[in-house]
C-alpha cells in the first residue's frame, strides 16, 4: 500500500498531472484523463487530498482552456455541419497540459466522463469543492452532452467506428456527477439530464445480449471495461440482474487465476492479463459483498509487483496470442512498469476491503 502511494506521489508532476508511466516509450510524458481519474480516486481514499486536488485542478484548467474549441464544435454540430474525430478534444495531454505532437488514437469520450465522476467522488469525500474547477466542469459537460452519441475509440484506443458501452457508462456517470456538483446552469443541467436518460435508453435497447452488457452496441462480445459500468459507474447496480450478469460473464470469459484479460481477441503485447482489470473485478465483488473473491484479486495484483514493488500494465505468463508479443517488444520495449493506473486500482480495491497494511 505504502509503495503504491509513494510511487504515485513521487511521480506526480508539479502541474498536478499524473504520468501514465514514467519510462514506457509510448506513454512517457503524457497524462490520460481516464488513468489519472482512477489514480486520483486511489490517493484520495488514502488521505492524499492535496494530490487529488492538484490533479483535478489540472484537469479543469486543461479542459477549460478548450472551452472555445468546444463551443465551436457544438455550434457547428448544431448547424448540421459534420465534425470529424480528428477535430475533437484529445484523450491525453502532455504534463504541461498541451496537445501532444505525436499521432494518437485521440477521440475518446470516456475520460471526460470519468474525470467528472472522480471529481464528484473526491469532493463529496472531502466535504468541500475543489476550487476553480467550475469552467472545466461546464466545458466537459457541454462536450459530453453534445457528442455522447458519436462513435469514438474505446478504452484501448481501438474501433473508432463503434459506440462502446463502457464509454457510454462513463459518460452517463460523468454527467450525473456534473449535475450533482451543482455548477451547471439550469439549461446545462437539463441538457445533461436528457443525455443521461438517452444513454440509459440506448444501452437498454442496443447494448444488451442475454441479459448482460456487450462490448459495443450491436455486438455480443465481452470486454473487461464493462465492469466499470457496474462498479463504479452504476449504469446498472451490482445487485441489478444486468449488472450481476455482466460481472459474471466477464469473470467467466476473461478471468484466469486472479488476472483478467481485456477481451478474447486481444493481441497487444500478446494479450496478457491486466493488473488494473483485476482491480475492477475485485471492486465489483467487494461492492456485492463477496469479500473472499475480492481479496483473491487483490492478492493477485500484489503478487505481480517487481522486486522494487512496481506494478506493470499487464503480465506475460499466460498470453492469448503469444506469437504477437515480439512485435510489441520491438516497437515500444518492455511492458509499461510502473503503470500508475495499476497502482491506483490497487489502492482503490484495498480501501474497498479495508486493507491498510
Amino acid at each position: 500500500m505504502s509503495h503504491s502511494l509513494d510511487v504515485i506521489q513521487r511521480l506526480q508532476s508539479p502541474t498536478g498531472a499524473y504520468p501514465a508511466s514514467p519510462t514506457f516509450s509510448a506513454y512517457r510524458g503524457y497524462s490520460w484523463l481516464r488513468d489519472g481519474a482512477f489514480i486520483a480516486e486511489g490517493v484520495s481514499r488514502h488521505g492524499d487530498a492535496a494530490g487529488a486536488d492538484a490533479f483535478h485542478t489540472w484537469c479543469a484548467r486543461v479542459i477549460g482552456d478548450r472551452a472555445g474549441q468546444v463551443d465551436s464544435l457544438v455550434s457547428r454540430a448544431g448547424r448540421g455541419e459534420p465534425v470529424s474525430p480528428a477535430e475533437m478534444l484529445p484523450t491525453r495531454f502532455t504534463l504541461d497540459g498541451v496537445d501532444g505532437d505525436v499521432d494518437w488514437w485521440d477521440f475518446q469520450l470516456d475520460g471526460y466522463g470519468t474525470w467528472l465522476w472522480a471529481l464528484r467522488e473526491h469532493s463529496f469525500r472531502q466535504g468541500r469543492a475543489v476550487p476553480g474547477v467550475e469552467k472545466g466542469v461546464r466545458t466537459a459537460a457541454r462536450y459530453l452532452t453534445s457528442f455522447w452519441e458519436m462513435p469514438c475509440y474505446d478504452w484501448w484506443e481501438e474501433h473508432v467506428e463503434q459506440r462502446h458501452v463502457a464509454t457510454l457508462g462513463a459518460v452517463h456517470a460523468g454527467l450525473r456527477a456534473a449535475i450533482a456538483l451543482g455548477v451547471l446552469s439550469g439549461p446545462e443541467s437539463a441538457a445533461a439530464g436528457r443525455a443521461v436518460e438517452g444513454i440509459a435508453a440506448l444501452v437498454a435497447a442496443e447494448g444488451l445480449v442475454g441479459g448482460r452488457l456487450t462490448k459495443w452496441l450491436g455486438s455480443d462480445a465481452v470486454d473487461a471495461s464493462l465492469l466499470a459500468c457496474v462498479e463504479p459507474f452504476g449504469l446498472y447496480a451490482a445487485d441489478h440482474p444486468v449488472g450481476a450478469a455482466t460481472v459474471a460473464e466477464v469473470e467467466r470469459q476473461l478471468a484466469v487465476d486472479g488476472g483478467v484479460y481485456r477481451y478474447l481477441a486481444d493481441t497487444f503485447y500478446g494479450g496478457g492479463r491486466w493488473v488494473l482489470l483485476a482491480g475492477f473485478l475485485g471492486w465489483n465483488h467487494a461492492r456485492a459483498g463477496r469479500r473472499e473473491e475480492a481479496l483473491r484479486y487483490l492478492d493477485w495484483m500484489a503478487a505481480q509487483a517487481t522486486a522494487e514493488g512496481d506494478l506493470p500494465e499487464q503480465v506475460s505468463d499466460r498470453l492469448l496470442a503469444p506469437e504477437r508479443l515480439q512485435e510489441w517488444l520491438d516497437r515500444w520495449g518492455t511492458v509499461a512498469t510502473p503503470l500508475l493506473w495499476s497502482h491506483g486500482m490497487y489502492l482503490i480495491l484495498a480501501d474497498e476491503l479495508g486493507v491498510r497494511a
